[in-house]
């Protein structure tokens, strides 16, 4: 049921279906101040959700910074991978695609091919509500294997749907393997403060190295500040949708 609710939630939360709402209520109301009113509002979300400057600026707030490799361990026994950045809705099916935060896969390959993990565990069942075929996890587990990452330097975690359910998944994984201690959580930046969360309150303390970054170097050039740009929409609904995701696990207790 949350998973279905989640889902919901993510379409109800689109920028774009606010605007739509704003629209069609200018559009029924009868009294003209009313419909102003509404048509002042549409305007106003329209202007603050394209506006590039001010959503990088949120984006900046939001998501962890950049980690340096000095700042790292010297050597840790795992990088947890989450799941969340491959496609399954394009044919063929013959291969793996790939999609934005695909930064998280290539950030694990290279901390393990510099020697900073040992083995990297892959977080990820099926992010659909009705999914056929291999799990998010097997196929980043056949890119890193393609990549020169030995199969017994990968470990699988198959059954989670979502941020809490990796966390809690993971650590019922961990318990078959004692050696393994100290971990390094790698996932887009925008997500990487629930995920820390997540893992935290199950008693696992990773290390942060987030990937994926959303949000750039701030801009001052006219352009970013006044220019609407349909990208900033799309960057906008993705927080929103990140931010609702911290609130709501926040008031069910999974942070």
């Amino acid at each position: 049921m949350f998973f279905l609710l989640s889902k919901i939630l993510d379409f109800v939360l689109l920028p774009t279906v606010w605007l739509l709402v704003l629209l069609v209520a200018a559009l029924v109301a009868r009294q003209p101040r009313r419909k102003q009113q509404w048509l002042v509002a549409a305007l106003v979300a329209f202007l603050l959700s394209t506006n590039t400057a001010l959503v990088n600026e949120a984006l900046l707030a939001w998501e962890r910074p950049p980690v340096a490799l000095a700042e790292l361990p010297k050597q840790s026994d795992a990088a947890v991978l989450l799941t969340g950045i491959t496609g399954g809705n394009k044919s063929p099916h013959d291969r793996v695609y790939l999609g934005p935060g695909a930064d998280r896969f290539t950030h694990a390959l290279w901390l393990y091919r510099a020697g900073r993990v040992r083995r990297i565990i892959i977080s990820g069942g099926s992010g659909a509500l009705a999914h056929q075929g291999p799990t998010e996890a097997a196929e980043l587990a056949t890119l890193l294997r393609l990549a020169g990452v030995p199969a017994c330097d990968l470990l699988l975690e198959e059954k989670s749907r979502n941020t809490r359910e990796n966390a809690l998944f993971t650590k019922q994984l961990l318990a078959k393997y004692p050696d393994i201690k100290s971990l390094v959580l790698i996932t887009s930046a925008f997500h990487q403060r629930r995920a820390m969360g997540c893992f935290e309150k199950v008693g696992l303390r990773p290390v942060a190295f987030p990937a994926g970054f959303r949000s750039s170097d701030r801009r001052l050039t006219p352009a970013a500040w006044l220019l609407p740009s349909p990208g900033a929409m799309q960057e906008f609904s993705v927080l929103v949708h990140e931010v609702a995701g911290w609130l709501t696990y926040r008031l069910l207790g999974y942070l």
